[in-house]
């Protein structure tokens, strides 16, 4: 009797194998035959990784245009701008006679920021009484103004410097007196895990597997809709007895290799090849790669079973996906946003990616300190399990609707 039953569960299983290689097969040659799987798998998100890193090649912008407004014209207000020109992020391409044209050319986008050096300056810094340096930035792009305005104020403090140094040696100070009296606490700064502020690092990191995860929403909900859309869903269904469970193993398991190929091929590029910073071990890159690709798939088949129509799923996945890359905390911390905002935070797979990344690949803690994430993670890739009915339904029952 235990044979009969051991041979009859092997036989089951077998059976199920075989359903699920027919159906990988199958899914292979519609991969194969459509060109928008190619487009959407291979060549857009390659694309993607090649764009986004070649784009912040460099690491920190460089050069940013800026104009002086020198209306003192002297030895000490041209050293000012000599020294604004040689900083790395800024780069003084005109010099304007007054601040209302200096003001128009920062609104026709020539220039992010412009410094103003009033007539008389170098006479009240020599007389001590404490002439005013003006500097103007555009915030419309806000990392461009940032840089700059971080430049100039940087140089207004060191005209100031420059001008109490000289006086203080004159008086007869030593170089330390000078250096007390002139930076009374001094900044021992250290920038952990990114001490080169490496924008490609922090935000190729971030926004990358964020349109990955984008692409992989659409191509899960797209896969589903087209059964609909070429009636193709209830052979589908034969192919698997009517296992629904099964129908989706074969169905997206290629994919799923294809995905992981991309997305290994990621993190190799910029984690070896580029030589981004990352601490944890390369198992959990892997680890990470895996929980990535499994989670957008099920959180893809999720929106179709939420919405059965190409259309309105596709409509969500990619909202979704946008949405994400502004709630996983990397541009606007979480911690910042409003109550109700920051608890919707939790219901996008890019936060929870973001949070195991910064905390096991970028710092190197053990993965017990991200357990909560990576198990919304596993939440998101077993989501399918409440829809499998009304996928099967929508199958075999509904028509497809443009």
């Amino acid at each position: 009797m235990l044979n009969g039953e051991l041979h009859s569960t092997i036989h089951i299983d077998m059976t199920v194998v075989r359903q699920i290689f027919e159906i990988m097969m199958r899914e292979l040659l519609i991969l194969r035959q459509n060109h928008i799987y190619r487009l959407c798998m291979v060549l857009f998100p390659v694309f993607v990784i090649v764009f986004f890193t070649s784009m912040m090649d460099d690491g920190v912008p460089s050069e940013l245009p800026v104009a002086v407004v020198d209306l003192d014209n002297t030895s000490t207000s041209r050293s000012l701008t000599r020294r604004l020109d040689a900083f790395q992020m800024s780069k003084v391409v005109a010099r304007y006679p007054s601040v209302s044209e200096a003001r128009r050319a920062i609104q026709r986008n020539e220039i992010y920021g412009f410094l103003y050096i009033p007539k008389g300056t170098t006479d009240k810094l020599l007389a001590s009484r404490q002439p005013k340096i003006s500097y103007y930035y555009t915030n419309t792009t806000l990392a461009a103004g940032s840089m700059v305005m971080k430049d100039m104020k940087t140089i207004s403090t060191l005209g100031s410097a420059a001008v109490g140094q000289a006086m203080l040696k004159a008086r007869g100070a030593t170089d330390r007196q000078v250096q007390a009296a002139l930076q009374p606490i001094r900044v021992d700064l250290h920038q952990i895990a990114n001490p080169w502020s490496n924008y490609n690092v922090y935000l190729t990191t971030v926004m990358v597997p964020g349109i990955l995860m984008l692409f992989i929403f659409l191509i899960s909900t797209y896969s589903l809709g087209t059964e609909l859309k070429f009636n193709s869903s209830k052979k589908w269904l034969e192919m698997a007895d009517g296992n629904m469970l099964v129908a989706l193993t074969g169905k997206f398991l290629p994919q799923a290799i294809i995905w992981l190929a991309i997305v290994f091929g990621y993190q190799w590029y910029v984690f070896y090849h580029l030589g981004f910073p990352h601490s944890g071990s390369p198992w959990m890159l892997v680890l990470l790669g895996v929980m990535q690709v499994s989670a957008s798939q099920g959180f893809g088949i999720f929106a179709f079973g939420l919405m059965p129509s190409l259309r309105m799923s596709m409509s969500i996945s990619s909202l979704w996906a946008v949405l994400s890359i502004s709630m996983a905390g990397s541009a606007f911390p979480v911690m910042g946003m409003d109550a109700p905002l920051q608890s919707l935070s939790w219901l996008f797979p890019l936060r929870h990616y973001w949070m195991i990344y910064q905390a096991c690949v970028f710092n190197g803690f053990p993965l017990i300190e991200a357990w909560f994430h990576f198990a919304a993670l596993a939440a998101f890739m077993l989501l399918p399990w409440l829809v499998v009915k009304k996928i099967k339904n929508a199958m075999l029952t509904y028509v497809y609707i443009p």
